[in-house]
Protein backbone atom coordinates (compact mmCIF):
# COMPACT_ATOMS: atom_id res chain seq x y z
CA UNK A 1 0.00 0.00 0.00
CA UNK A 2 1.52 3.47 -0.96
CA UNK A 3 0.84 6.82 0.41
CA UNK A 4 0.42 9.97 -1.67
CA UNK A 5 2.84 12.64 -0.52
CA UNK A 6 0.56 14.68 1.63
CA UNK A 7 1.83 17.12 4.39
CA UNK A 8 2.77 15.27 7.59
CA UNK A 9 1.63 18.63 9.39
CA UNK A 10 -1.53 17.62 8.77
CA UNK A 11 -3.63 15.59 11.65
CA UNK A 12 -4.16 12.41 10.66
CA UNK A 13 -7.83 12.43 12.81
CA UNK A 14 -8.98 15.04 10.07
CA UNK A 15 -8.69 11.70 7.09
CA UNK A 16 -12.13 11.30 8.64
CA UNK A 17 -14.16 10.01 5.28
CA UNK A 18 -12.98 7.64 3.46
CA UNK A 19 -13.81 7.20 -0.37
CA UNK A 20 -13.67 3.86 -1.88
CA UNK A 21 -13.86 3.73 -5.96
CA UNK A 22 -14.42 0.33 -6.84
CA UNK A 23 -13.92 -0.53 -10.21
CA UNK A 24 -14.31 -3.25 -12.91
CA UNK A 25 -13.55 -5.85 -10.04
CA UNK A 26 -15.56 -8.92 -11.43
CA UNK A 27 -13.96 -8.78 -15.29
CA UNK A 28 -10.18 -8.30 -16.63
CA UNK A 29 -9.75 -5.76 -19.12
CA UNK A 30 -9.79 -8.12 -21.86
CA UNK A 31 -13.01 -9.95 -20.19
CA UNK A 32 -11.18 -13.50 -19.69
CA UNK A 33 -11.70 -13.85 -16.25
CA UNK A 34 -11.74 -12.56 -12.61
CA UNK A 35 -9.66 -9.86 -11.20
CA UNK A 36 -8.47 -10.35 -7.77
CA UNK A 37 -7.00 -7.37 -5.75
CA UNK A 38 -3.65 -6.65 -5.88
CA UNK A 39 -3.34 -3.55 -3.69
CA UNK A 40 -4.48 -0.09 -3.70
CA UNK A 41 -3.56 3.55 -3.84
CA UNK A 42 -4.79 6.45 -1.84
CA UNK A 43 -4.68 9.71 -2.42
CA UNK A 44 -5.41 11.69 0.18
CA UNK A 45 -6.83 15.33 -0.74
CA UNK A 46 -7.17 18.59 2.36
CA UNK A 47 -10.11 20.30 1.92
CA UNK A 48 -12.45 22.52 4.19
CA UNK A 49 -16.39 23.09 4.87
CA UNK A 50 -17.31 26.41 4.98
CA UNK A 51 -18.70 27.84 7.93
CA UNK A 52 -22.39 27.54 9.01
CA UNK A 53 -24.26 29.91 9.88
CA UNK A 54 -27.64 29.47 12.30
CA UNK A 55 -30.15 30.91 14.18
CA UNK A 56 -31.05 28.85 17.34
CA UNK A 57 -34.65 29.76 18.56
CA UNK A 58 -35.74 29.65 22.01
CA UNK A 59 -39.15 28.21 22.33
CA UNK A 60 -40.35 29.49 26.05
CA UNK A 61 -43.91 28.28 26.40
CA UNK A 62 -46.58 30.49 29.06
CA UNK A 63 -48.30 29.15 31.15
CA UNK A 64 -51.45 31.21 32.99
CA UNK A 65 -53.26 29.86 35.96
CA UNK A 66 -56.58 31.05 36.18
CA UNK A 67 -57.56 30.75 39.76
CA UNK A 68 -54.94 32.89 40.64
CA UNK A 69 -54.46 34.52 37.19
CA UNK A 70 -50.93 34.58 37.45
CA UNK A 71 -48.51 33.86 34.33
CA UNK A 72 -45.07 31.82 34.46
CA UNK A 73 -42.61 31.56 31.92
CA UNK A 74 -38.94 30.28 32.19
CA UNK A 75 -36.41 32.76 31.85
CA UNK A 76 -34.97 33.80 27.77
CA UNK A 77 -31.35 32.80 26.96
CA UNK A 78 -28.60 35.00 28.85
CA UNK A 79 -26.88 37.15 26.25
CA UNK A 80 -23.82 39.36 26.91
CA UNK A 81 -25.46 42.48 25.86
CA UNK A 82 -28.78 43.34 27.15
CA UNK A 83 -31.75 42.35 24.63
CA UNK A 84 -28.87 40.95 22.40
CA UNK A 85 -29.05 38.20 19.55
CA UNK A 86 -25.31 36.90 19.62
CA UNK A 87 -24.16 33.57 20.81
CA UNK A 88 -21.69 33.01 22.54
CA UNK A 89 -19.57 31.61 19.99
CA UNK A 90 -19.92 34.22 17.38
CA UNK A 91 -18.87 36.70 19.85
CA UNK A 92 -15.69 34.87 20.71
CA UNK A 93 -14.88 34.62 16.70
CA UNK A 94 -15.49 38.43 16.15
CA UNK A 95 -12.90 39.38 19.25
CA UNK A 96 -10.65 36.55 18.58
CA UNK A 97 -10.71 37.77 14.93
CA UNK A 98 -9.94 41.45 16.16
CA UNK A 99 -7.66 40.63 18.89
CA UNK A 100 -5.66 37.76 17.81
CA UNK A 101 -5.74 37.75 13.68
CA UNK A 102 -6.00 41.61 14.01
CA UNK A 103 -8.32 42.11 11.76
CA UNK A 104 -10.67 44.99 11.77
CA UNK A 105 -14.20 44.95 11.97
CA UNK A 106 -14.99 46.32 9.09
CA UNK A 107 -13.26 43.56 7.03
CA UNK A 108 -15.32 41.26 9.34
CA UNK A 109 -18.33 42.84 8.54
CA UNK A 110 -18.02 42.73 4.61
CA UNK A 111 -16.83 38.98 4.96
CA UNK A 112 -20.10 38.00 6.95
CA UNK A 113 -21.88 40.12 4.31
CA UNK A 114 -20.29 37.98 1.32
CA UNK A 115 -21.62 34.45 3.65
CA UNK A 116 -24.98 36.14 3.68
CA UNK A 117 -25.06 37.65 7.24
CA UNK A 118 -25.42 41.19 7.47
CA UNK A 119 -23.49 42.30 10.93
CA UNK A 120 -22.52 46.15 10.41
CA UNK A 121 -19.58 47.65 11.83
CA UNK A 122 -21.16 49.18 14.40
CA UNK A 123 -23.08 46.28 15.48
CA UNK A 124 -19.73 44.76 15.61
CA UNK A 125 -18.40 47.56 17.92
CA UNK A 126 -21.06 47.30 19.83
CA UNK A 127 -21.01 43.60 20.48
CA UNK A 128 -16.61 44.11 21.20
CA UNK A 129 -17.56 46.74 23.45
CA UNK A 130 -20.29 44.96 25.44
CA UNK A 131 -17.92 42.02 25.43
CA UNK A 132 -15.00 44.23 26.75
CA UNK A 133 -17.13 45.86 29.26
CA UNK A 134 -17.90 41.90 30.87
CA UNK A 135 -14.64 40.65 31.02
CA UNK A 136 -12.91 43.48 32.77
CA UNK A 137 -13.09 41.59 35.79
CA UNK A 138 -11.51 38.84 34.29
CA UNK A 139 -9.04 41.07 32.93
CA UNK A 140 -8.25 42.93 35.96
CA UNK A 141 -7.76 38.91 38.12
CA UNK A 142 -5.37 38.07 35.27
CA UNK A 143 -3.32 41.83 35.67
CA UNK A 144 -2.96 41.47 39.05
CA UNK A 145 -1.83 37.96 38.82
CA UNK A 146 0.72 38.77 36.51
CA UNK A 147 2.19 42.04 38.13
CA UNK A 148 2.52 39.98 41.56
CA UNK A 149 5.07 38.49 39.89
CA UNK A 150 9.10 39.17 41.09
CA UNK A 151 10.10 39.45 37.52
CA UNK A 152 8.26 40.35 33.95
CA UNK A 153 9.97 39.23 30.60
CA UNK A 154 9.49 41.19 27.66
CA UNK A 155 9.10 39.61 24.13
Amino acid sequence: MRKAAFPQTIPRPFAARARRHRGARKLSLLRVGETVEAGEDITETLEVIPRQWKVIQTVRERFSCRECETITQPPAPFHVTPRGFAGPNLLAMILFEKFGQHQPLNRQSERYRREGIDLSVSTLADQVGACTTVLQPLHALIERHVLTAERLHGG
